[in-house]
């Protein structure tokens, strides 16, 4: 009877270190974050507000995500739901059966949709009660249900595409694989934008890729390479891409907001090939984070996968521009990432089937030996 406590005892250390380790590398990667926007500003006479705003709202959402996953590990993901579609819900959406919205806001309401589903699935995840799961598994499906109906196809199919990851989830025994998996994803978009950008793609994809994310964004993003051929040391400054391109942005129509609407190739331009590689790198420490969450592997992987759904949005989009949406990622993986009060050092969540294989089981207490008969028996004294 005492071999669980022991063993949830032994475990309990090792699983503290893996999270100090994974929170020691995020606070060293945002602090560089805001430092190197700081040093190119100064450099090139940039504005770096924007940078440190969303610096800041991911690092506030990741504690309020470790904080209210602690107390409330299915109503906080529940909740973080159904106010991502109320933000989404009240915010722009593109026209009926674009993919790929116009420039303009939608790429933030896409995310917030996939975000979202992620949330749902989560709090499906991590429910106990048998009676609660489908409700929150129906509100995951709702999700992309209501990015459907308001227009946006891309939050539909980004909402759909982590519902069946976090259902596929449960077969996956090994985090790390699926993991790895979502990161070659993410590195799989961004090499294509970078390719369209620098027109090395055949001409038939090439037309394709234009056709369907618009002429008018693949000018923008040539014009942010152009920046990082011409600066890719500091960049041209943060801020700065839209007084640069203010002359070339007269003759596109409608008007660009000033942005290349591709958070990689913005960080690129606008802070230099390391002001990119941080955000990639950030983009690798929230992996790193579910990696050695405590939590069960499908419910990590739900939250690796709707975040990595953001990060395609953010390739093709300037989702990351709204603070609303780097909040909620920071929430999202701060909820991922929370120990519950009431977890026993088990790290697993209701209905959970999938495998953890965050660390090795520690091995059972010894128990004490058994006297042998001959330890047993009284040694015989000698009468004097």
């Amino acid at each position: 009877m005492g071999t669980t406590g022991a063993v949830s005892a032994a475990g309990a250390p090792a699983a503290g270190d893996r999270r100090g380790a994974a929170d020691t590398a995020g606070v060293v990667l945002l602090g560089a974050c805001a430092a190197w926007a700081l040093v190119t500003a100064a450099a090139r006479g940039g504005r770096p507000e924007g940078v440190l705003l969303a610096v800041l709202a991911v690092a506030a959402g990741y504690a309020s995500g470790r904080i209210c996953g602690a107390l409330l590990p299915v109503a906080a993901p529940g909740a973080g739901a159904l106010a991502g579609v109320s933000l989404a819900v009240t915010g722009p959406h593109v026209g009926p059966g674009q993919f790929v919205a116009p420039l303009g806001d939608a790429g933030a309401t896409a995310a917030l949709f996939a975000l979202s589903a992620g949330a749902a699935a989560c709090a499906a995840r991590a429910a106990r009660t048998p009676a609660l799961r489908p409700a929150l598994w129906l509100l995951a499906a709702g999700v992309a249900v209501a990015a459907g109906a308001l227009g946006s196809v891309a939050g539909c199919v980004l909402s759909a595409g982590v519902l069946l990851c976090s259902l596929a989830a449960s077969r996956v025994r090994r985090r790390a694989l699926g993991l790895s998996v979502l990161a070659v994803t993410a590195c799989l978009a961004t090499g294509v934008s970078w390719a369209v950008a620098e027109d090395v793609l055949p001409g038939g994809p090439t037309t394709v890729l234009e056709d369907r994310l618009t002429s008018q964004r693949a000018a923008l993003w040539r014009a942010a390479l152009g920046m990082v051929h011409r600066e890719p040391a500091l960049g041209v400054g943060p801020g700065r891409f839209a007084e640069l391109t203010a002359p070339a942005a007269r003759t596109l129509s409608p008007a660009p907001d000033g942005r290349p609407h591709s958070a990689p190739l913005q960080q690129a331009a606008e802070q230099g090939l390391l002001g990119a590689a941080l955000l990639g790198a950030v983009f690798c420490w929230l992996l790193y984070a579910l990696w050695r969450s405590g939590r069960s592997t499908p419910l990590v992987l739900t939250a690796g996968a709707a975040l990595t759904a953001l990060a395609l949005v953010a390739t093709a989009g300037n989702a990351l521009s709204f603070t609303t949406v780097t909040a909620a990622a920071g929430l999202l993986a701060g909820i991922a990432t929370a120990r519950p009060l009431d977890d026993d050092g088990g790290g697993r969540d209701g209905g959970d089937d999938g495998a953890d294989d965050t660390a090795p089981p520690a091995p059972p207490a010894p128990s004490a030996a058994r006297p042998t008969p001959s330890q047993r028996a009284e040694p015989c004294g000698t009468d004097e």
